[in-house]
């Protein structure tokens, strides 16, 4: 018997959502996976970038129990998270031109590193202006989005194109635009968003996908144990030490 209740239509809407991805995104999730697999076995540094929301799926993956530990936290100030007061600062810094310039050219990235850019609409300058500064360093970007937002609203970023025009891999979250699953007559607005709970569970399969991929070409890959267990933090201490140069988040 289907649950009815706002709860459980949330729980429906969330479950088809990652079905559709599943199904719909199997050949860019195996391309991402392949594309850090790669990069890790080349000697590359992996990062991570999400305004806002999308900062929580990039945060999800890194220094994460049973995720790569060489996935670092790229940061804006003011951008990452919802911290910043007043939170409305964060979305105003997003449609900043010249910001993502300044921010790559002050970081650790350099060609042959591999970028995760996370941007539900895509249509930012932030992260449009990040994704091809990225690129023209030498750094492998995937891109996050939901595509639809290219068909429906208008790009912020002066060349008119979004973030899936400039990434080596797209994955497209299908989220419809808005990000909200429910209406109610009762209620004037949509309500529900999933994009927190479909992103990550993306992200998530391609970290798996670029573990595997290691595992197969004899590569032990460089996984994070969970600190309480019986033996993590030793475990973690030897993956540290081993990859301390492609970690940021370590001193």
């Amino acid at each position: 018997m289907s649950d009815r209740t706002p709860a459980g239509q949330f729980f429906d809407a969330a479950i088809t959502l990652l079905q559709r991805v599943r199904d719909e995104e199997a050949e860019p999730v195996r391309a991402a996976g392949t594309l850090l697999a790669d990069t890790v076995a080349g000697g590359g540094r992996l990062f991570a970038f999400g305004a806002g929301h999308s900062s929580l799926a990039a945060q999800d993956v890194v220094y994460r129990a049973g995720g790569l530990a060489l996935m670092n936290l790229l940061t804006v100030p003011g951008v990452v998270g919802v911290d910043v007061m007043p939170a409305t600062l964060g979305s105003a810094l997003e449609r900043v031109d010249g910001l993502a310039s300044v921010v790559l050219e002050t970081s650790p990235l350099r060609a042959g590193d591999a970028l995760v850019i996370i941007s539900l609409s895509g249509r930012n300058a932030l992260p449009v202006e990040m994704a091809m500064k990225a690129r023209s360093l030498g750094v492998r970007v995937i891109g996050v989005t939901s595509v639809a937002y290219a068909s429906e609203t208008t790009s912020r970023h002066t060349s008119g194109t979004y973030l899936k025009d400039h990434c080596d891999v797209v994955l497209d979250s299908k989220i419809a635009i808005g990000d909200a699953e429910l209406t109610l007559d009762t209620i004037p607005a949509p309500f529900a968003p999933a994009s927190t709970a479909v992103t990550t569970a993306l992200l998530q399969a391609v970290m798996a996908t670029a573990a595997a991929t290691l595992a197969d070409r004899g590569i032990e890959p460089p996984l994070l144990r969970s600190g309480n267990v019986d033996g993590g933090h030793e475990w973690n201490g030897r993956v540290f030490e081993e990859y301390r140069d492609r970690i940021f988040y370590q001193y």
